[in-house]
Order: structure tokens, then C-alpha cells, then sequence
């Protein structure tokens, strides 16, 4: 499967998508670049909500492997998401070409760094890592095949995934979720929210028994994508999603003047909710105008 990112990710093909090497060979050749910002955070989120689910062609039984190719440094919190996905057993490896920052490469990737994280100065010199990487991931994917994975659950749907997200008094700053867990109560949590116009993402864990959470220190006027993706011990529940604006802030009202006199009036009005000043601007009105 393959997705690109700059600040919106964007899937070209999913994991079901092609079943001949010639069909894949083909789709990269007709591929275009996607030039843009550098929202890597944001990119491995998309990968683990929309890429390796049942429905894109994930198999659970299968060992889940991402590379991770970048040409610059993440403008979002890429080692967040990075962990997200390494906790849940998918393994990371990062790619970084020009301008990656090294650093954040060894942040990102799975453990043994050595076997994982790869820097070239160019694109042209990518085909000198073909043939190390790709011994490297056959090894491992054998490696990890031999693991005894007893708990894996065989399927999703009702058994292994919330329902009916409900989200309440939402504010200027703030909303609520709520959702019915399944049948089978996850180990975890994880909400994920973020502005759908590329903000960085948040993300909250709670534990299976909750099913409800606050949000707060929103952004006000502004739409949110909400995800609730349960966690088990070796798999992922189909995920939740919902979008909500939060409301704009309050304003002030009812303005009245009163006490004029040739050099002073005083100004009242109705209090605007949350606001802790106000700035208040006086100008003489232009010649004609009312007073």
C-alpha cells in the first residue's frame, strides 16, 4: 500500500488494492508527486486509521510494516504518532533523503536502529538501499511470523468495535464525547482529534473501561475530526470518527452610552462570556457622519 503527505495525507493505494508485482511496478510509475508541507505526525495517523485496517486489505494474522520516506524535517510531533504505532507492534522504518533530520529518523523508526533508519543525500541514490532493505525486511517479517500471536482476535465489527460516538456540549474551548463500547472491552483507548484544515494532531489514551472524555483548550470557530480507535493486546477495532466546529467566541452586547459631556461619555454593555479584557476604540466620526 502506498500513501503521500505534505499536510493532508493521501491514500494512492491500499494494501488490497494490487495482487501482481507488475500491477504495483505500474501504479508507481504513474504516480505524481505531492509537493507541500512536511506533516509526518499527521501522515503516520492516517496510516494506522485508514491504511492498515481490515477494510484496506489489512490481514490481522499479518505482520504490519512501514516505511517511512521524507525529504525534510516533520512540522508536526512525529515521534507521538511514531509511538502510537510501535506500541501496537507495527514496526517503523525511516528513509530519509536531502534534507531528513537524522535525529528525528532514529526517534521515528523501530529498534535495532541500524537495521532501520537509512539516509541518502540524493533520490537518485535510493537504489543503492534497494537491495540491503529489502533482505533486511523479508528477514524480519520472517523473524516476527515465528512469534506465537494466540490472542489475536480473527475478526472485527460489533465484537471488537465501539459505537454510536455522541458529542455534547461542545463550546468555544471545549466538547464532550461518549461512545457504547463492544462487546469485548479493549485494553485501550485512543482518541485522536485534530482541525480538519491540517492542525497538528492530539491524542489521548484512556483506558478500556472509559468510554467518555472531555476536550478542552480548543481552538474556537474551528472544525475537528474526532477518532476513537480501540486498542487490543494484538490488534486494532474498527475506529469511530465524528466532526464538530466548536462555536465562535462570545461577543459583547447591547452597547449603551450615557454621561456625555463636551469632553467624556461612558460606555456600558452586556459582559461577553469567557472574555477576561476588553479593548475598547474611540474615534471622532468623519465630517457628516452621526454623531
Amino acid at each position: 500500500g502506498l500513501s503521500q503527505y505534505s499536510s493532508d495525507p493521501r491514500t494512492e493505494w491500499d494494501l488490497s488494492s494490487y495482487s501482481t508485482r507488475e500491477q504495483v511496478l505500474e501504479a508507481m510509475r504513474n504516480l505524481r508527486y505531492k509537493g507541500g508541507n512536511t506533516f509526518t505526525g499527521l501522515a503516520l495517523t492516517h496510516v494506522l486509521e485508514q491504511n492498515l485496517k481490515p477494510d484496506a486489505g489489512a490481514r490481522l494474522e499479518a505482520e504490519k510494516l512501514v516505511i517511512l520516506l521524507t525529504d525534510g524535517k516533520s512540522q508536526d510531533d512525529a515521534n507521538l504518532a511514531a509511538q502510537t504505532l510501535k506500541n501496537l507492534g507495527i514496526e517503523i522504518f525511516a528513509v530519509g533523503v536531502k534534507n531528513a533530520d537524522e535525529a528525528e529518523l532514529r526517534q521515528v523508526a523501530s529498534e535495532p536502529l541500524e537495521l532501520t533508519v537509512y539516509n541518502v543525500l540524493d533520490f537518485p541514490l535510493l537504489s543503492s538501499l534497494v537491495g540491503k532493505l529489502t533482505r533486511v525486511l523479508c528477514t524480519r517479517i520472517k523473524e516476527r511470523s515465528h512469534k506465537e500471536t494466540a490472542d489475536t482476535p480473527v475478526n472485527t465489527g460489533p465484537q471488537l468495535s465501539p459505537t454510536d460516538l455522541k458529542i455534547s456540549a461542545v463550546t468555544s474551548k471545549s466538547m464532550h464525547l461518549a461512545w457504547s463500547p463492544p462487546l469485548k472491552p479493549p485494553k485501550k483507548y485512543r482518541v485522536v482529534y485534530y482541525p480538519s484544515k491540517g492542525g497538528t494532531p492530539k491524542e489521548v489514551v484512556l483506558e478500556g473501561a472509559v468510554s467518555s472524555l472531555q476536550l478542552s483548550n480548543l481552538t474556537s470557530h474551528t472544525e475537528y475530526l474526532v477518532s476513537v480507535i480501540p486498542v487490543y493486546d494484538a490488534a486494532l477495532g474498527d475506529g469511530l470518527r465524528g466532526v464538530t466546529s466548536t462555536l465562535p467566541l462570545s461577543s459583547p452586547r447591547s452597547l449603551r452610552v450615557s454621561e456625555l459631556s463636551h469632553n467624556s461619555l461612558r460606555l456600558s454593555w452586556k459582559a461577553a462570556q469567557g472574555a477576561t479584557h476588553y479593548l475598547v476604540l474611540c474615534s471622532a466620526a468623519p465630517d457628516g457622519a452621526e454623531d
